[in-house]
């Protein structure tokens, strides 16, 4: 859970502010002035600092300049009933995340919390990732595996990685399009800056305008106050935005805008905003196929396919899989407080002869519920077979190529129906086919 200090030397509006913080279902602490929150911090991690600006003994100001010695990166919210812009000026030097004035809208203190927490999440997401490389290259941390199909990657990876080229990576679900554009991030001159990943399938379309660009306050409904939005968060870092092609078309010519042009507007606002931000984009999806279909802008298209990095499904890597199930494995036994947990050699064979429609992340998600059920240090191929979707036999190494075809179709398609728990829509999806086609292929295989 969060950890949130409340430093004000008026108990009621203390408590006040306790109260409204554990309602976002956050962790609140207290302290009546200064020194007491130095002392708390001093002994304690905490997420987020709401101080007042005016108490008597150390100020608000002061409490803020020597708390960075002690928490640099710690986003603080400063409120105060006496507020001027030259204390909201001096409170934004000393690094304060925002600046309210009391009394304050309890809508505007919910939205402005919960976004100083996501910034301080992506920072603390990007210093993690960069104290894990422990010597070893951004792209070694990200990606595993020796497998042939994977070195063209690597090398793409580390050409494009140092340049300000927009980057399209494609391939199918589950593959770790992500870790890639994470990879690239932390190879780049901006890996110091934020990486802030954002699904465009994840937020309805609608709110993803607003979630892009932000919003100035009064945009619409519900706007009771300003919204930062992702591409100024990521000013100087990295934009990773996963599934563009599910991107609202109207939105497209926004995102083409800032791409020709460097600039974004807020919702609700006439304000030419620049911003230093390199996007990187991804997709399961044809969108060749898209734009003969009118859902996707080909002048888009161009932009974002400056540089394309198309990733390899699991099956034509197997040798990698033992590899990345390992990893898994040590991380979900460290997760769980477990000893550590190792694959047989034939629980790793087994591992490689199977198909993986849903690729890295159908592996790590076996890996999580194998070392859920592990009750001691290996894992057996019995072990394995029983957390494998049912009739997931390796494949006949017969020469009867219309056979054997028949056979990987259906052995994958009982695997996509496995990893996404028979929804038939979405298998059809993680196959690459419609939804009718599938059908008459279950019906052809007597599914």
């Amino acid at each position: 859970m969060k950890r949130v200090l409340v430093v004000d030397d008026e108990q009621r509006m203390r408590r006040v502010l306790q109260i409204l913080i554990e309602k976002l279902g956050l962790e609140s602490h207290g302290a009546e002035n200064a020194e007491r929150g130095l002392e708390f911090l001093a002994a304690n991690q905490v997420d987020l600092v709401l101080t007042d600006l005016r108490m008597p003994g150390i100020s608000g100001l002061e409490f803020l300049a020597r708390l960075r010695a002690i928490d640099a990166d710690v986003p603080v919210i400063v409120l105060t009933a006496y507020g001027t812009i030259a204390s909201a000026v001096e409170a934004m030097k000393l690094g304060a995340f925002d600046f309210l004035l009391k009394p304050f809208d309890r809508t505007a203190l919910e939205i402005v919390v919960r976004k100083a927490l996501d910034v301080s999440r992506w920072k603390i997401e990007n210093r993690y990732l960069r104290e894990q490389a422990d010597g070893h290259s951004g792209l070694s941390k990200h990606l595993i595996g020796e497998a042939p199909a994977m070195q063209p990657v690597y090398d793409l990876v580390r050409q494009v990685a140092p340049t300000r080229s927009t980057v399209l990576i494609t391939g199918e679900t589950g593959t770790g399009k992500e870790l890639v554009a994470r990879a690239i991030h932390e190879l780049s001159p901006r890996a110091a800056k934020l990486f802030v990943p954002l699904n465009c399938t994840a937020i309805p379309s609608d709110l993803l305008e607003s979630e892009l660009f932000g919003h100035v306050r009064g945009a619409f409904t519900g706007a009771q106050t300003e919204r930062v939005g992702k591409f100024r968060a990521a000013d100087e870092g990295t934009l990773f935005l996963d599934e563009i092609g599910d991107m609202d078309y109207k939105l497209q010519a926004k995102l083409l805008r800032f791409l020709e042009e460097g600039v974004i507007e807020p919702v609700g606002s006439n304000q030419r905003i620049a911003v230093d931000v390199r996007v990187i984009s991804s997709t399961n999806r044809d969108l060749q196929a898209a734009i003969r279909d009118g859902k996707f802008r080909q002048d888009l298209f161009y932009r974002l396919n400056v540089f394309h990095i198309q990733m390899p499904p699991l099956r034509a890597r197997r040798e990698d899989v033992p590899a990345l199930a390992d990893g898994f494995l040590r991380e979900f036994a460290r997760e769980l407080s477990k000893g550590a947990l190792a694959l047989t050699p034939d629980a790793a064979q087994a591992l490689r002869e199977y198909s993986w429609p849903g690729n890295v992340r159908e592996l790590r998600n076996l890996m999580e519920r194998a070392a859920v059920l592990s009750a001691g240090p290996e894992l057996t191929k019995q072990q394995v077979r029983s957390l494998l979707p049912a009739d997931s036999e390796p494949i006949s190494a017969d020469f009867d190529l219309e056979r054997a075809v028949s056979e990987v179709e259906r052995k994958t398609i009982l695997g996509a129906l496995a990893a996404t728990d028979d929804n038939k829509v979405a298998a059809a999806s993680l196959l690459g086919i419609g939804e009718r086609t599938l059908w008459s292929k279950l019906k052809k295989h007597g599914l």
